[in-house]
Parts: structure tokens; sequence; C-alpha cells
């Protein structure tokens, strides 16, 4: 493999502590600015969103139909172009069902396809970082899960590609500072095995910023979807640094 050099958004490893309080704040626009929000563990109109909201009830079956036909509306004709009407067909319900359900209509739809795609993002990093047995493979783990699952997400894909401005406004400045504080919290306990609180924020911080660095946009050197390359990068990369945190 051809030596490149390491690209990361933002702060070094050696960084400031990150700040746990920074501020949340949810746009009344439709984008994904609700990934900000939450917490760890032809123009239309494609759901007010904690994962907890989507579920336990009867009519949270209706809920999941609904934020699993937008995301397919989404993957096909982007957020702007999609109406409620379309997912409502999609879900194969009527739109005073998806009314019922999300009574905000697109706006609601569009905050519970973000709560309940962080939270499945969050249960597949759980799972697959929580088998690792040291530093280096829950640093894989968390690298390679998370950006095959970014990789592989069709509605992400196509927005990423074709309205980029729905989600490049939440990886800059003071978005991505809480977009970093919700990652950072949910992923760091999973180092603290090895490295103390404050470290394991600080790695996890690093973590995130290399996979956001190397993932979606661009032509990378790294397809850290791979375990193979993304241990190749930790190894080279990422492990030196952190293990002089421990010095």
């Amino acid at each position: 493999m051809a030596p490149v050099e390491l690209r990361v958004v933002g702060r070094d490893l050696q960084s400031a502590p990150l700040d746990a309080e920074s501020p949340s704040t949810l746009s009344s626009r439709p984008t994904l600015s609700s990934f900000s929000t939450l917490s760890s563990p032809g123009d239309g109109d494609c759901g007010s969103a904690r994962l907890s909201r989507i579920g336990g009830e009867e009519r949270s079956s209706t809920r999941i139909k609904i934020v699993d036909a937008a995301l397919e509306c989404i993957a096909r004709r982007g957020i702007q172009k999609t109406r409620v009407e379309e997912i409502a067909r999609v879900a194969g319900l009527s739109r005073a069902t998806l009314y019922r359900a999300f009574p905000g209509g697109k706006d609601d739809v569009l905050e519970a396809v973000v709560g309940t795609e962080v939270a499945r993002l969050f249960a597949a990093l759980g799972a697959a970082m929580g088998e690792a047995h040291d530093l280096e493979d829950v640093l894989v783990a968390g690298i390679s899960e998370a950006s095959r699952w970014i990789n592989d997400h069709d509605a992400l894909s196509y927005v990423m590609e074709n309205e980029p401005q729905y989600i490049l406004p939440h990886l800059s400045f003071s978005k991505m500072d809480q977009l970093l504080s919700t990652a950072s919290g949910f992923a760091a306990p999973f180092f603290m095995r090895w490295l103390d609180s404050e470290q394991a924020l600080r790695v996890a911080e690093w973590a995130i910023r290399i996979v956001i660095s190397y993932t979606g946009f661009g032509d990378p050197p790294f397809d850290l979807g791979s375990p193979e390359e993304a241990r190749h990068l930790v190894k080279t990369f990422i492990l030196p640094g952190v293990l002089a945190l421990k010095v």
C-alpha cells in the first residue's frame, strides 16, 4: 500500500478536552440537524424522534414503516423532492394515517428518520466495538463499522452526493462540536477498558474526525469500511498517538 498522509478534520489528538456542554439546537428547516441533538445508547413531505418514541406502543410499527418508507424515497429522489404523499404510498398507508403518526408532516418525519438511523448506527457500533479484545481492535471495529454503515446507507449517500447543503452545515463550527460531543460520548466508554475517561474522550473524538474525513466525500486513499485497511490506518497512524497519551 502506498504511503499516505493522515487526514483529520479539525483538532489533533493532543487538543483540549471536549466541551461536553455544547448547547444543542434544532433547526426548523427540514435538514439533518437533529443528529446533533441526539443522545447516545419535488418537494415534499418525507419525526419527533428519539428512538424511544418509536417503540413500545401499537402505533410504533406504523411509525417505523413511515421512517423506512421515507428512507426509500430519499434514496431515490432526495430530501427536497420527497413528498408526504409519496412516503405514505410507499409505506402502504393513507396520508391521514401518516399525519396521525407525525402531525408535523415532513419536518417530523425527517426528524424521526435521523433519530432512528443514528440509533441504528449506534446499535451496530455497540455490537462491533463490544466484541473487541484490545485497544487496536476496538479502534478498528468502530472505524470500519461506522465507515461501512455510512458508505452503504443509500439515502445518506444520495443526499451527500446530490444535496450536500443539508449535511455540510452540520460538519462545521458549533454544529460540528455538537455532533462530536454526541458521538464521542457514545464511543468513549468502549475505550475506557484501556484508557482513562479524558483519554477515552480524546481518542473517540479523533477516531470520529478520521471517519468524517475519509467517508462520504471525495476520493479517500483508504477504504475504511474494510477492516484490513482500517487496521492498517490504526496501526500506522492512530495507535502510536493513542499510546503516547498513556506515557
